[in-house]
């Protein structure tokens, strides 16, 4: 094989002026000339995988984005995840955003119901504090799950609009409460190229059941993360590799439905 062309065409990019910029394309240059000379990659084959790439943009509007969903079914949105969440161990470890994320969200009282679907009641509560054990007040807290049906509210329009999405604030104890149902599981969406990519090499699209949180507060990282339901089958086998054992929660039975205390811990930014 002739590697010169690779250098020839990464040379190319030598006047790019962002280092960064730089770096990124002509190592993507690299790798995507080493992946066709290792596969013996076809010119109808790379055809196929052109035609499966402007499909997958055709996919995409203001509330589904198929590109997300490839990266996570492909175990690239959890590898990014890992590269850049600080690794503290006294922190809450993070998870995927996923593409059903919507800012904008009404907030709510401290212990609201973001339910409007029937389902099992639950009480989520818990505290946010900082690695040295610090409550953090006024942290906004913002949370979205699906519907017993397997679908987030913009997915479905026959639910009613910030079903099952809530934004919220910790108290001065660093405390939050909500009410909401129990987190079903569900399928990814299957009806774009990712789902006929999946069905393809022999996967199941199914997601374990979990809610989503996103914590934000000043001088802290931001955490972007997510519960799973221990009972749940596709624990251990999620579609898109976000669940890790830190994760993991169980649903206390109480009196009408379950009960999950779960507290949170932020990393504080390094100070300039």
């Amino acid at each position: 094989m002739n590697e010169s062309l690779t250098q020839n065409v990464t040379e190319a990019f030598s006047r790019c002026a962002d280092a960064r910029t730089k770096e990124i394309v002509t190592a993507l240059v690299r790798h995507l000339h080493a992946f066709a000379r290792e596969v013996n990659l076809t010119h109808d084959e790379w055809r196929q995988g052109i035609d499966f790439l402007t499909a997958t943009g055709k996919k995409c509007d203001g509330i589904r984005q198929e590109f997300i969903l490839l990266s996570d079914t492909l175990g690239l949105s959890i590898v990014l995840d890992d590269i850049n969440q600080h690794h503290d161990d006294a922190a809450t470890e993070s998870s995927l955003l996923g593409p059903f994320y919507r800012d904008g969200v009404k907030e709510s009282a401290f212990g609201a119901n973001i339910a409007q679907s029937d389902g099992e009641p639950v009480f989520f509560h818990g505290t946010v504090s900082d690695t040295n054990g610090r409550p953090v007040a006024d942290a906004l807290i913002e949370v979205w799950q699906t519907a017993p049906n397997g679908m987030y509210e913009g997915q479905d329009p026959d639910q009613p609009e910030g079903n099952l999405r809530g934004r919220f604030r910790t108290n001065a104890n660093g405390a939050y409460a909500f009410h909401s149902i129990k987190p079903t599981s569900y399928p990814i969406p299957t009806d774009g190229p990712v789902g006929r990519l999946l069905v393809a090499t022999g996967r199941h699209p199914m997601r374990p059941a979990h809610i989503h949180f996103r914590i934000d507060a000043p001088g802290y990282e931001s955490l972007t993360t997510a519960l799973y339901s221990s009972d749940d089958p596709y624990v251990n086998s999620d579609a898109v590799f976000g669940v890790k054992p830190s994760l993991v929660v169980e649903y206390a039975p109480k009196e009408g439905g379950y009960e999950v205390a779960r507290d949170f811990t932020l990393i504080a930014k390094a100070r300039a």
